[in-house]
C-alpha cells in the first residue's frame, strides 16, 4: 500500500522486551486472529504498564478498553483485560491479570487517564477492585446497590432486589404478558 500507512502487526516483541525487562513476569502468551495477550502478575501491573507506554520501541499510548470478567469452578474468580494500542506503530497487545476472591488489582490511571471510567465501570458491573482509583465509585448501577449484574452468578430472572419496590417484577412488560 502506498502513503504512510503501517500495516498493523502483532508486536511480539513486546514480549520478549518484558520477559527481559521484567523477568518472570511474562507467565502466559496466547496469540489469537493476530493479536497476543499477555498474561502478567497484578503485583507489577502499574509497571508494565508504564513501560509498555514509555518504551519508544513499544510506544503504546493509548489504552482502549479495560475489562472484568467473573468466572465460577476455576483457582481464580476474575481476569481483567487491558487493551492497548500505540498510535505511532499500529498495533496491539492485550494484558490479563488474574484475582482471586475479594483481591484488588492497582489502578492504571497514573499511566493512562483513560482508565478511570473503564475501571469505575469493571468495578459497577463485575465488582472488580482498582487500588488506588482516584474516584472508585459505581458509574451506571446506583450506589446503594448490593449486586455485580455482569458475574456468573447474578440472577438474570430478576430475583428480588432492593431497588425496586416489593411485589414488582423487573421487567413488568417481559412477565405480564399472560395478564393482557
Amino acid at each position: 500500500m502506498e502513503g504512510p500507512f503501517i500495516e498493523p502487526r502483532p508486536p511480539r516483541f513486546a514480549v520478549d522486551r518484558l520477559g527481559e525487562r521484567f523477568p518472570g513476569a511474562v507467565l502466559e502468551v496466547a496469540e489469537f486472529r493476530g493479536e497476543i495477550t499477555v498474561l502478567v502478575p497484578k503485583e507489577v501491573i502499574v509497571e508494565i504498564a508504564r513501560f509498555l507506554r514509555d518504551d519508544p520501541a513499544t510506544a503504546f499510548d493509548m489504552l482502549t478498553v479495560v475489562t472484568g470478567v467473573h468466572y465460577l469452578g476455576r483457582d481464580y474468580d476474575f481476569e481483567v483485560l487491558y487493551h492497548l494500542y500505540s498510535v505511532a506503530k499500529n498495533h496491539r497487545l492485550r494484558l490479563k491479570v488474574r484475582l482471586r476472591g475479594n483481591e484488588t488489582v492497582d489502578s492504571v490511571t497514573s499511566v493512562w487517564p483513560g482508565a478511570n471510567w473503564p475501571e469505575r465501570e469493571a468495578y459497577d458491573l463485575v465488582g472488580v477492585r482498582f487500588h488506588g482509583h482516584p474516584d472508585l465509585r459505581r458509574i451506571i448501577m446506583p450506589e446503594d446497590y448490593p449486586h455485580h449484574p455482569l458475574r456468573r452468578d447474578f440472577d438474570v430472572e430478576g430475583g428480588p432486589s432492593e431497588i425496586r419496590p416489593e411485589g414488582r417484577v423487573a421487567s413488568p412488560g417481559f412477565r405480564d404478558m399472560e395478564s393482557v
